[in-house]
């Protein structure tokens, strides 16, 4: 495979928006936005079938050195993929595909505009997948801000002008404090290399000094999760937003907070974290319960499904934060689980609100009768979304509750509680849609086209196939979690403390010296978690300590 496919697949979004001008006809600029979003997911097949499956490492590396000069330096392009960014990717691609298709009923002004956001917001998000340079990830998380600001603003519904601001800042805020951050650590170690920051030894930094760090990148991350409590921007985005921009944000925004955690937070600064991990893990668990609570007093439809994403992002980010070979690969593939579950469930909500104009639940009753195909989608989605064995949703959740019961009792416990919540609001939410008599909005609704069935099949199939063969995911998304467990290893982290000691593995080979070293199958949770404040192993002694020794 050439090295710039990786680069085709990047910029090919952008190099289709000149076409979007060959012609005012709505219909050209529809089918032609569809067919370029469609060209990205085709470009994804290639790799799936190159992949190779077992190895952590990044593979297509498209490495520019130099690509921009400086005059202290200069800045390389570097775009790579692994198992997890691939999977991010194509799921991304997929959900553009179907939000172009959907957009050709919904959106009905500024029709070539609009898909010129989308088409820069799909960039932007694979860009951040796909960046090893911590720049060029900086530049791509910033890309798809105003883009996507401006769909909330101009197609969104009555207040979508107060929910576009909120969103501009809020992310406008987080990546005032991510620039500065990166700004500091290339200060200090002059590279902005992910893979090499990951291995690289971080002595020269003050402990107070990679404490903020850590700060100034978490804050930002933690917006664009949303971790609670800075998740307050979130519901009002998705009740505001247009269909498209609900899909794309509950299904692939959302997952690039929780990737960042996973990318740079984790590997550049893996003994922060350990430390301050209890309370990562505490905000998660109170958004899984809050999120799951609050959704069951909604109602408004988009709301609900709103807060159950705080909910499930909550616990995408817990699996990681228990830093168990269960609970890592779990919370990885809920983010690709809950990318199609909500998606699905934003489609049918579009849907429905292009027929009736509503998205209150009050105004829905029966549909099982009037709408027997969407009545059995809206089941399904309900079911996913609340973890039924058998559909996707049931296999991310249940590895989470294992590895969080390994990390923490009280944690699993609590989170264990939000699964019956769940169970609750996806149920209210359906017996308001589904069942009773069908009202003057329910019993009058055309039916849905043959676009719209696709759209709807295609992300159902998904959520029955991977629901019933989770390792068709997983095994694209354990060579990856291998590199997050033994990241924060004792031995890894023992290597980056000791690397400029005198005496102290001056003379040893380093064990871990790229992701691809970092693969290796990690030793067990008790003899890879370094103790110490934070740790979940008392009494013992952190590596900073045994390094003054």
């Amino acid at each position: 495979m050439p090295q710039y496919y990786l680069s085709i697949l990047l910029f090919l979004p952008v190099l289709g928006i000149p076409f979007l001008f060959f012609s005012k006809n709505e219909k050209w600029i529809r089918l032609w936005s569809s067919i370029v979003t469609l060209g990205v997911f085709a470009m994804t097949i290639p790799l799936f079938l190159e992949f190779l499956k077992g190895d952590s490492g990044f593979q297509f590396t498209h490495h520019i050195w130099n690509f921009l000069k400086l005059q202290s330096g200069g800045l390389d392009y570097h775009i790579a993929i692994d198992g997890f960014s691939l999977l991010l990717v194509t799921m991304s691609a997929l959900l553009f595909f179907l939000s172009a298709l959907s957009a050709f009923s919904n959106v009905k002004h500024r029709i070539r505009e609009f898909f010129i956001l989308l088409l820069l917001v799909e960039t932007g998000v694979i860009g951040v997948f796909l960046s090893v340079n911590l720049i060029q990830f900086y530049v791509f998380w910033e890309w798809m801000v105003l883009p996507f600001t401006l769909m909330v603003g101009i197609w969104g519904e009555n207040g979508r002008i107060k929910a576009a601001m909120k969103y501009l800042v809020f992310s406008f805020t987080g990546s005032v404090f991510m620039l500065a951050s990166i700004l500091v650590l290339y200060h200090y170690t002059h590279t902005f290399d992910l893979e090499e920051l990951a291995v690289v030894s971080l002595n020269s930094i003050p402990a107070n000094i990679k404490f903020w760090l850590f700060v100034g990148f978490s804050f930002a991350f933690a917006i664009k999760v949303p971790l609670f409590p800075f998740h307050t921007w979130m519901p009002d985005v998705h009740e505001e937003a247009p269909t498209v921009g609900s899909v794309d944000l509950a299904g692939i925004l959302l997952k690039i907070g929780l990737f960042a955690y996973v990318r740079v937070a984790i590997p550049i600064f893996p003994q922060v974290f350990l430390e301050y991990r209890n309370l990562l893990t505490a905000l998660a668990v109170a958004g899984i319960v809050y999120g799951a609570l609050v959704a069951l007093t909604q109602k408004n439809s988009k709301r609900l499904i709103a807060f159950s994403s705080l909910s499930h992002m909550g616990f995408c980010i817990l699996g990681i934060l228990t830093l168990t070979e269960e609970g890592v690969a779990g919370g990885m593939l809920q983010m690709v689980n809950h990318g199609f579950t909500s998606g699905l469930l934003f489609f049918i909500l579009g849907f429905l609100h292009e027929r009736t104009g509503s998205n209150e639940l009050k105004d829905y009753s029966g549909l099982a009768k009037s709408a027997p195909f969407l009545a059995v989608t809206i089941g399904l989605a309900a079911f996913a979304s609340a973890g039924l064995p058998g559909t996707n949703g049931f296999v991310g959740e249940f590895l989470v509750l294992i590895g969080t019961f390994k990390y923490s009792l009280l944690y699993g416990f609590l989170a264990g509680t939000a699964v019956i919540f769940a169970a609750g609001y996806m149920l209210y939410f359906a017996r308001h849609l589904l069942f009773g008599e069908p009202n003057s909005l329910s019993s009058g609704l055309s039916p849905l086209n043959i676009r719209e069935k696709f759209i709807i099949s295609v992300v159902a199939g998904i959520i029955i196939l991977t629901g019933i063969f989770p390792n068709l995911l997983l095994e694209y998304l354990k060579p990856s979690a291998r590199v997050v467990l033994n990241l924060t290893s004792k031995q890894a982290l023992q290597e980056r403390a000791f690397l400029e000691q005198e005496g102290t593995l001056k003379n040893t080979k380093k064990k871990f010296i790229n992701y691809r070293t970092l693969g290796v199958e990690p030793p067990s949770y008790e003899d890879r978690i370094s103790s110490g404040r934070g740790t979940g192993i008392p009494g013992k002694k952190t590596v900073s300590q045994e390094a003054e020794e």
